[in-house]
């Protein structure tokens, strides 16, 4: 009987794979039986990840891509097609928070600077629009493939301290759904376009904010567990389970959906 959750054989492209983010679900995929093709714009992470994922056993290849920069996607996408023939799977990992564009407890944003603005709102939203552009445009003549992108907790109501990144992500909400929309009824149901919405995990991005130096909850923290039904932060590699079913033929009529994994943060009012 057929594996409807199955991978295996696919051809899964990750931006931004030499992270922890990318790097968790590249590993997750590659035990699963994809083919990795990492892709990160520093070569000492793509070759680490490279040679540990083939160190497990995995098949990986990788490239130096901006995902900011239309030509530098383009080449990598042929250079793709020509070692694998297709690209089934697109993960747009790349993105994430910056120090400028995240406020101190005592600013306001006011004291933000657009530069930062500019920066965080780009890295994220056509940080996952340009992607989608130019591997989606493989998987229109296939007539078959999933993206998925990652939105936020950030999107859901107001989180304070981080502007610039909770717009972006929003972006990223919409592009999805309009997407999604777009390639059904040009390309066929082949093509589905979704996104998973992280809760929160500590990671080097947040930690900061999130753990004192003495390595106790911040009050953040404090508040962000309390409204967190399960009670706890999650663990970043129980993101890897929903990536695959949404990648996999099991959801096969699940297109333009964002699919919350945050422990209930997103369900629960606080009272």
């Amino acid at each position: 009987m057929e594996n409807i959750f199955s991978v295996a054989g696919k051809v899964a492209v990750i931006t931004g794979a030499g992270g922890v983010l990318g790097g968790s679900i590249a590993n997750s995929l590659v035990q699963s039986g994809a083919k990795i093709v990492v892709l990160d714009i520093r070569q000492e992470n793509l070759d680490k990840k490279i040679a540990e994922l083939k160190a497990n056993g995995g098949e990986a290849i990788g490239f130096i891509c901006n995902v900011l920069d239309m030509k530098s996607l383009n080449e990598t996408a042929d250079k793709i097609v020509k070692a694998w023939g297709k690209i089934d799977i697109l993960i747009n990992c790349a993105g994430g928070n910056t120090p400028g564009a995240t406020l101190s407890p005592d600013q306001t944003i006011f004291d933000m600077k657009v530069e930062d603005w500019e920066k965080v709102t780009s890295l994220n939203q056509n940080g996952t629009v340009y992607p989608c552009i130019a591997f989606g445009q493989v998987m229109s003549k296939q007539k078959t493939g999933s993206i998925i992108n990652i939105s936020s907790m950030t999107t859901y109501s107001a989180l304070t301290r981080v502007p610039g990144y909770s717009v972006a992500k929003s972006g990223v909400n919409i592009f999805t759904k309009w997407l999604a929309t777009e390639m059904a009824q040009k390309f066929g149901d082949g093509i589905r376009v979704n996104a998973i919405a992280p809760g929160f995990f500590i990671g080097d991005q947040n930690r900061a904010m999130l753990i004192n130096p003495d390595g106790s909850y911040s009050d953040r923290s404090k508040k962000i567990i309390a409204k967190t039904p399960m009670g706890r932060f999650g663990d970043i590699s129980e993101l890897n389970g929903a990536v695959q079913f949404l990648c996999s033929p099991a959801a096969g009529f699940i297109t333009g959906a964002i699919l919350p994994i945050d422990g209930g943060f997103s369900a629960f009012s606080g009272v």
